[in-house]
């Protein structure tokens, strides 16, 4: 009974906190001043710091999966001491395996396993959405991540990523995380990330004055093109060297980060404040580790190289006559689209981490696609890398 009383009240919080407020003062029956209008006087927040802490605790542990999630976002949204409470106790998706607050797309996905997600196309607008998958079926609704809209240019086609489903996905949004941009012919791409993926990282071009979000955030921290990877595919024309091969370059990630013990930079903080029904987040950090790379992304160190990804090679199937791979029941339909990335015999020995699956991407339906990914890229990583796969490539199949 408890637990129904905090997801009804969070709700309301969420949906309408100016109204919140005042709904409060009416219950305690006081008349505050405009200036004392702040979190202090919800009487939610009164609750004592054990009770507090217990209750949220066990309410962040019952509701692993969307939609059930939404509450625990919701008990961010309640005021100031409930949010770092909840700060606390949601962990990031590479401990967890759970996609919480926006910042969850920036950062690794878990260690241990595949993160399911899948990836509408809209053919209309060319807008593409990525999913967390609710359950283990794939005609399941998920939850909403990015979205990415096609804009194609006289010498490139860019695909702009946004936070929001209907946004226009521009750079001068303030839900815009990073963009992916082609070559005139479609085999090489570049991701950008609209905020520095690591600590030290540098703007690949002129960076915009533009302001994160509506109220001037201080310090100012102006979007700009950080590189994250380059992804190119090899040239096949007529497909006479068989299906598509890819290699990617995460300029973002270091090649120690598949390690046993490996560390990825983590973007721990989200400067934007106006995204529906999440808390307003502190300014962009990173969580302590060692990896701080040169404007020019490589070191003098192997550890510290970028890591390199390219596909797993199909084998020939006989009986089906067609080049197969064993996507464990999460692929359905034959596509040249359909690939699986893991490590590359570049980044040094081959171990058992080169066998894994870091990422795979396969077509279930006419406009409905898989995408797996895991430690050490990101779902907006992931992601970027996947619509490389739909632009039109006619010098590689």
């Amino acid at each position: 009974m408890m637990k129904l009383g905090l997801k009804s009240r969070s709700r309301r919080v969420v949906q309408d906190s100016s109204m919140a407020v005042e709904k409060s003062k009416v219950l305690m029956g006081k008349n505050k001043s405009e200036s004392d209008e702040n979190c202090s006087y919800f009487c939610w927040a009164s609750l004592p710091p054990e009770l507090l802490r217990e209750v949220l605790m066990k309410l962040e542990e019952s509701e692993s999966k969307w939609p059930a999630r939404k509450h625990v976002v919701a008990c961010a949204g309640v005021c100031k001491s409930w949010r770092e409470v909840m700060k606390e106790l949601v962990k990031t998706p590479e401990a967890s395996g759970k996609i919480t607050f926006p910042i969850s797309v920036k950062q690794p996905g878990p260690r241990e396993s595949l993160m399911q997600c899948f990836i509408k196309r809209n053919r209309s607008n060319q807008t593409y959405y990525l999913f967390v998958s609710l359950s283990q079926a794939l005609a399941d609704d998920g939850k909403f991540l990015l979205s990415a809209r096609k804009c194609r240019r006289p010498t490139c086609t860019d695909y702009m990523i946004s936070l929001h489903a209907d946004d226009n996905t521009s750079k001068g949004s303030e839900t815009y995380v990073g963009k992916l941009r082609s070559n005139f012919l479609g085999t090489k791409f570049v991701v950008f990330d609209a905020l520095p993926p690591h600590s030290g990282a540098k703007m690949a071009k002129s960076w915009s004055t533009r302001m994160v979000g509506s109220k001037q955030i201080s310090p100012k921290l102006p979007t700009g093109n950080y590189t994250v990877a380059h992804i190119s595919y090899e040239l096949n024309v007529l497909g006479a060297r068989g299906p598509r091969r890819m290699h990617c370059v995460i300029d973002a990630i270091p090649v120690s980060a598949i390690k046993p013990g490996g560390v990825a930079p983590t973007q721990t903080y989200f400067p934007l404040t106006s995204i529906d029904s999440s808390p307003a987040l502190p300014l962009f950090g990173l969580k302590s580790n060692s990896f701080n790379k040169s404007s020019s992304g490589l070191t003098s160190n192997h550890a510290d190289s970028p890591l390199v990804l390219r596909n797993k090679a199909p084998r020939w199937h006989e009986q089906l006559q067609c080049w197969c791979l064993n996507f464990h029941g999460r692929v359905t339909v034959a596509s040249v689209k359909n690939f699986q990335l893991v490590a590359s015999p570049e980044n040094g020995e081959a171990g058992p981490e080169h066998e894994k699956v870091i990422l795979q991407f396969g077509k279930v339906g006419k406009d409905v696609f898989t995408m797996d990914y895991r430690y050490p890229l990101s779902a907006f990583q992931a992601f970027a890398v996947c619509l490389s796969s739909f632009d039109t490539k006619i010098a590689c199949e």
